[in-house]
């Protein structure tokens, strides 16, 4: 029998093919989506992976096997099924492994409205349901099983896109665009038609087998290629997607990457310009520059654990205008609170295409503070590396401690952030200070009690 707890995670299913999953168990999983969301109609899209279609169709036969009538808007990326989802008001599935490599793939599930399925939405009833037909056999299909039918929604999502932020309006700008193979090479040729956009695109061809490099720009070495392509021909800017083109990643015009935390900065005083007071929701390793721009503009930053599904039900909560990541997850209550890399990138462009200046320039005002960046340490004992971390600063003048996501520990002119990770045997160290040589120092002082 399929060892479940291995594919099924924090958020979404995710497991080699076909030695973790196949399309007998996709089957089952869409056979339990529908009894979980009690839907009469769902939709599902998938990336470019060669396992997606047969994932894809396979979880189709399983839904309709339950009565649901299932809408197949076939290849697209993630945030374009949460558009389907949204627009449609159908619980979604989007059949994608995101940036993992070619042989992995997984399934990211919404209810109706792109509202999150993760382990206390819904996650762990499908995965205990499916563990009961694995070990009994499979339900049988209803007397009247649904209808399977295709609909294309690319120009749907790219207009509804467009509606949200203006480009028509912009100076023209030279954009190199890598897509790493993945779906952004299938949204951003129909979202920026008709802009005033000269588009160099990089890796566009879909192939899930990413022949050039991982479709994962959160690793420096994936958007080596990007810097290049930017320096050489001169570009206004760079743009980066992962595999399912949910995420975005910034370059400037010097190639020198952006970070996330500075682009939530800048989306959120262009969505508080829109409404001013509204809140803007950050997760706890975001750089001290996110709250700061976002009282600047008038509006209330709340703070939240790390993780979409954290992220979505704080946006919901609050009634928040935004949300952003240092992961570079950017959620927009005009896209029912979910994440959209294109829709972030569209205000970037906007907000460089409506001034002069370069974007290094306009960055600036949002990027304040020196980083560490994300740094792992493998460890055997997460929670007593934590209990050492927490016992070193406890009681220090001036230090500030804080559980809401792993251990937090603020002071003056720096704070650091150490979690553990849900997926593997790794504490995950983020630091920040006013200078660098204060970054060093805290970075060194924490990994010598982690890693000693």
């Amino acid at each position: 029998m399929a060892d479940l707890s291995q594919i099924v995670k924090a958020y979404d299913v995710r497991g080699v093919v076909p030695d973790q999953w196949d399309e007998g168990l996709a089957e089952l999983f869409g056979a339990a989506f529908v009894q979980v969301t009690e839907a009469d109609g769902i939709v599902i899209g998938h990336d470019m992976r060669p396992s997606s279609p047969g994932l894809s169709r396979a979880f189709a036969r399983g839904a309709a096997g339950r009565g649901a009538d299932v809408t197949e808007i076939g290849l697209c990326s993630t945030d374009e099924l949460y558009y389907a989802s949204g627009a449609l008001d159908l619980p979604g599935a989007m059949f994608t492994a995101s940036h993992n490599p070619a042989q992995y793939n997984g399934i990211k599930m919404c209810r109706a409205g792109a509202a999150p399925v993760g382990q206390d939405t819904g996650l762990a009833d499908i995965r205990a349901l499916v563990e009961g037909w694995l070990e009994n056999g499979a339900p049988e299909p209803v007397a009247e099983t649904g209808s399977v039918t295709q609909r294309d929604v690319l120009g749907d999502y790219a207009a509804h896109l467009r509606s949200l932020v203006d480009l028509v309006h912009i100076r023209p700008l030279k954009v190199v665009v890598d897509a790493g193979n993945g779906m952004g090479g299938h949204t951003v040729p129909t979202v920026f038609q008709g802009l005033p956009v000269e588009l160099d695109p990089m890796y566009f061809e879909l192939d899930g087998t990413f022949p050039n490099h991982e479709a994962n720009p959160l690793d420096p070495k994936n958007i080596v290629d990007l810097q290049a392509r930017v320096r050489e021909t001169g570009a206004d800017i760079g743009l980066a997607f992962d595999g399912d083109a949910d995420r975005c990643f910034v370059v400037d015009e010097n190639g020198d990457p952006v970070s996330p935390s500075a682009i939530t900065a800048l989306v959120a005083s262009r969505e508080l310009a829109k409404e001013p007071g509204a809140t803007v929701i950050h997760n706890c390793i975001t750089s001290w520059s996110v709250p700061e721009v976002v009282k600047e503009s008038g509006g209330r930053p709340v703070r939240t654990r790390v993780g979409h599904s954290f992220i979505k039900a704080e946006m919901a909560r609050t009634g928040a205008i935004f949300g952003g990541e240092h992961s570079a997850h950017y959620y927009f209550r005009d896209f029912w609170n979910a994440d959209t890399g294109m829709l972030a990138a569209m205000h970037v462009l906007a907000a460089l295409g409506g001034q002069d200046g370069p974007l290094s320039g306009l960055v600036a005002q949002y990027d304040r503070y020196a980083a560490s960046g994300e740094i792992n340490s493998t460890v055997d004992d997460q929670a007593g590396r934590l209990a050492a971390i927490k016992a070193a600063y406890e009681g220090r003048e001036g230090v500030e401690l804080d559980e809401l996501d792993g251990l937090t520990v603020t002071a003056t002119d720096w704070w650091f952030n150490l979690r553990p990770s849900n997926t593997e045997p790794l504490l995950r160290l983020n630091a920040e200070g006013r200078d660098a040589a204060t970054v060093d120092r805290v970075r060194d002082e924490v990994l010598a009690i982690v890693r000693g």
